[in-house]
């Protein structure tokens, strides 16, 4: 019988890294072929000679880049929305999360705003009465337009309303006793317990910022107030590369073109989002198996 289930063990942790080197190949060979292009040649990226390697290998992509005003604009944006965007979601979902996770006899009003808070999970407000609320406050090629329609991430409420119901009692009723009130008691005793979920809401936070074009094509009136992904969806419309740099020679033409220079604007806007998983990986598990969890 122990003999039958070792075999099954075996057999089980086979097809399960397997299938997981699969997934993760699937997830990291379009990443390492959009760095192949961005360091091979306009000529062999044209003839669809690069695959994962790079062919005649050129810096000449990023030199461009990294020497282009408008790309280092709208890294700058985007650098600023991230650092505001997730300091108010932070700010905001750890205070809405709170008063949610306490009993009904502590806040008579849970259930009603729970409900008004999960329902707009379900609908939303629509694209056009959304974009007129932002229209009419004067936010319109403003940075808090970024930041504010999205300021109370439900999910990510959900989740530390969850892992807050989690904590120990008792931890409170101990502070309690000793004076502390509901700040300080959320301060000393449930953030500090809350990192792997705090990690998790922020991990998240920070990607939707990071990786959000659509809110800046809607938003921003003028090219220049783009964040860096917006920007980098305006470029896919294919223009003519001597028409935007008279200064280019012959010699770099034969470097670098349209998919070259894309190919590296690409992956250094991809090496944030790069960094900063494995940085919050480890708490990234136990966070959202912690707070999905309702006991």
């Amino acid at each position: 019988m122990k003999i039958r289930k070792s075999k099954s063990r075996k057999v089980f942790l086979f097809l399960d890294y397997t299938i997981l080197t699969i997934l993760g190949l699937t997830c990291l060979l379009p990443l390492i072929h959009i760095l192949a292009m961005s360091l091979s040649s306009s000529g062999a990226v044209t003839r669809g000679e690069v695959g994962f390697w790079p062919v005649d290998f050129t810096l000449q992509s990023y030199k461009y880049v990294l020497n282009k005003k408008e790309f280092w604009t709208a890294s700058l944006i985007s650098v600023e929305r991230v650092a505001l965007g997730v300091a108010v979601n932070m700010i905001l979902t750890v205070l809405a999360a709170y008063p949610l996770s306490r009993e009904k006899w502590e806040f008579h009003g849970r259930s009603f705003y729970t409900w008004f808070f999960v329902i707009t999970m379900l609908f939303s407000g629509g694209l056009i009465p959304t974009y007129l609320v932002v229209f009419n406050t004067g936010l319109i090629n403003s940075i808090w337009s970024l930041i504010l329609p999205g300021a109370v991430p439900i999910y990510n409420v959900i989740l530390m309303m969850n892992f807050f119901r989690s904590t120990p009692k008792a931890l409170e009723e101990a502070a309690r006793m000793d004076g502390a009130g509901q700040f300080k008691v959320l301060w000393n005793i449930y953030i500090p317990l809350a990192k792997p979920s705090l990690a998790t809401v922020l991990l998240f936070s920070f990607v939707g910022h990071w990786n959000d074009w659509f809110s800046g094509l809607l938003y921003m009136q003028k090219t220049e107030n783009y964040p860096l992904q917006s920007y980098l969806r305006t470029i896919i419309i294919q223009q003519s590369l001597m028409s935007q740099n008279n200064a280019v020679d012959l010699k770099e033409l034969a470097n670098i073109s349209d998919r070259t220079k894309n190919a590296a604007q690409i992956f250094i806007a991809m090496i944030p989002i790069l960094i900063i998983y494995p940085l919050l990986q480890k708490h990234f598990a136990k966070g959202i198996i912690m707070g999905s969890v309702k006991e």
